[in-house]
């Protein structure tokens, strides 16, 4: 089978994810921290980035590939694999400011929630 749309998203997301992981080494480096986080704010922000990714985009990305092979409708797959994208740029984005909480944050969190819970519930709408 093929799954173009997933693929699409899964193959940026994964490139987010390379660069990601790149910034937990640099501040890594940076901190001299070679396990843990040591006492660097900058290295835990970039671990928790990374992190979160790794907790939310395998769920959604599972959803969205489950979903393309039930339904045809392009704009619908295409709107929700955008959806992911940009909640975890944004809260990838937010995350790496100096300071915890912001709107870019919070919204890319909300986005990702609102893409994993309609394609969870339209996963579940086309089981039954």
């Amino acid at each position: 089978m093929n799954f173009p749309v997933t693929t699409f998203y899964a193959s940026l997301l994964g490139l987010i994810f390379v660069f990601l992981s790149a910034r937990v080494s640099f501040n890594r480096r940076r901190a001299k921290v070679s396990l843990g986080l040591g006492e660097d704010a900058g290295l835990e922000r970039a671990n928790r980035a990374q992190g979160n990714f790794i907790e939310y985009v395998p769920i959604a990305l599972i959803l969205l590939l489950l979903l393309e092979q039930e339904v045809s409708q392009m704009w619908l797959l295409h709107t929700l694999g955008a959806a992911l994208l940009g909640g975890r740029l944004m809260h990838a984005w937010g995350l790496a400011r100096r300071y915890s909480v912001n709107m870019f944050r919070t919204w890319g969190t909300v986005i990702t929630w609102l893409m994993i819970m309609a394609t969870a519930l339209l996963n579940l709408w086309h089981s039954i």
